[in-house]
């Protein structure tokens, strides 16, 4: 019985605690905690050496969908990086930033990742990885995980958006380095319709294998 209780004062209370620390609306947890069956990874993603390649419209694969904002939002600047501001308008629908003001895919350490190209316009460096992205899902999700790449010590921030429009939560993540996230709805809601990733990292940063789809409390 006191190796029962010293077990359960060890190991399990702190995971209670750790469960009930979160109240808010999404949770940033432990990516492996997650059960997700999709990925999507960009490596089927034509791209190029050095500051890759340019995508002018909204990129579909299976699942989701890649733009720059939702249409109804405005895009303003501070520096090199992307803000985006206002209420998407209904349906939610992606849209791209104009040319060279979109996505763009890259190499990375084995890897092709995507990241926003911001209002400096590519092909300068200064437009990589600076922009916003913008993720539209398919069918509303609970849980959903990725890798964050190319990170010096600046900060993101992910905006979750509901089917209709509103704003769920906003995490702010950093300082960034190469990181993976994992986010919950609270109660396992499936209802976060898409998010919009931001950064202020000095070189910008890039996304990569993105996971949704379920978690363990749907099993």
């Amino acid at each position: 019985m006191r190796s029962l209780a010293l077990f359960f004062a060890l190991v399990i209370a702190p995971c209670l605690h750790a469960q009930q620390a979160c109240t808010r609306p999404i949770c940033n947890v432990s990516p492996d905690s997650l059960q997700l069956s999709s990925l999507i990874d960009f490596n089927d993603v034509t791209s190029s050496i050095g500051i890759g390649s340019r995508i002018d419209e909204v990129l579909k694969r299976d699942g989701a969908a890649f733009g720059e904002r939702f249409i109804g939002q405005t895009r303003h600047a501070h520096g090199d990086h992307d803000v985006i501001s206002g209420a998407p308008i209904l349906p939610l629908t992606l849209r791209d930033g104009g040319r060279g003001q979109t996505l763009g895919a890259m190499h990375l350490k084995g890897s092709i990742v995507l990241h926003g190209h911001g209002h400096r316009v590519y092909p300068k460096v200064e437009a990589v990885g600076e922009g916003s992205v913008a993720v539209l899902f398919d069918r509303d999700q609970p849980a959903l995980s990725f890798d964050l790449r190319g990170g010096e010590q600046g900060f993101a921030s992910v905006i979750f958006i509901r089917r209709d429009g509103s704003t769920i939560d906003t995490h702010t993540l950093g300082p960034l380095g190469e990181d993976s996230f994992g986010f919950e709805r609270k109660s396992g809601q499936p209802d976060i319709a898409g998010f919009i990733l931001l950064n202020t990292d000095p070189q910008g940063i890039a996304l990569d294998n993105l996971r949704f789809d379920g978690f363990d409390l749907l099993g």
